[in-house]
């Protein structure tokens, strides 16, 4: 199992490009067969890998590069890994920031991506403990959203994700991940607006 942030300490020691890691990093072969935008996984770790060393080669954190696109920063880095589908007003600005993206690489972004993830992710141990803290909580934060809003579920499309770095009561440094999503109400079944069963 790769271990990113074990690579990324030994980047730092050792002089390797995160940039490289990326390429390891995302090289697990998918089981899908599931037609993507690029013709193999192979191909989105070679783009994912060339995004994040003209990143890395600029110096710019994904904070500085959202704030210049105008979206959040955890999207920001979505577009990077490819995960995301680049708008063509925001390829534009993206274009003038980073003018070392090929048009290609432009285009390949702005296809709509295979949205995907090895399941051997959830060995990191960062995405392993976000993951625990939604389990952990999932059955009470269900149950106050079914108090706020009703019965339904909140929207991972209509959907927004910041990531925050705030100070605690004794100074130490705190992660602030924020979910907002549109909610979306399970609806009752009625036949007469089952457009399924209507003939156009």
């Amino acid at each position: 199992m790769f271990n990113l942030i074990k690579f990324k300490r030994l980047s730092h020691s050792q002089n390797i490009s995160l940039s490289s890691v990326a390429l390891k990093y995302f090289s697990v072969k998918s089981n899908l067969s599931l037609k993507s935008s690029t013709n193999s996984q192979e191909e989105k770790c070679e783009l994912v890998s060339r995004l994040l060393s003209i990143k890395e080669k600029k110096g710019f954190t994904f904070d500085h590069i959202a704030n210049q696109l105008g979206v959040t920063n955890a999207y920001c880095a979505q577009l990077f890994y490819n995960q995301a589908q680049l708008k063509p007003q925001t390829s534009k600005k993206l274009k003038e920031l980073l003018p070392d993206i090929s048009e290609a690489d432009l285009q390949e972004m702005q296809k709509a991506p295979n949205r995907s993830y090895s399941p051997n992710i959830l060995q990191e141990p960062h995405i392993y403990r976000m993951n625990e803290a939604v389990l952990h909580y999932g059955e009470s934060l269900k149950a106050v959203v079914n108090e706020k809003f009703g019965d339904g579920i909140m929207s991972a499309i209509d959907f927004y994700v910041t990531v925050d770095k705030v100070k605690g009561v004794h100074g130490e440094d705190r992660v602030v991940l924020t979910f907002n999503g549109k909610f979306l109400p399970h609806v009752e079944q009625l036949v007469e607006n089952d457009t399924s069963k209507k003939r156009l």
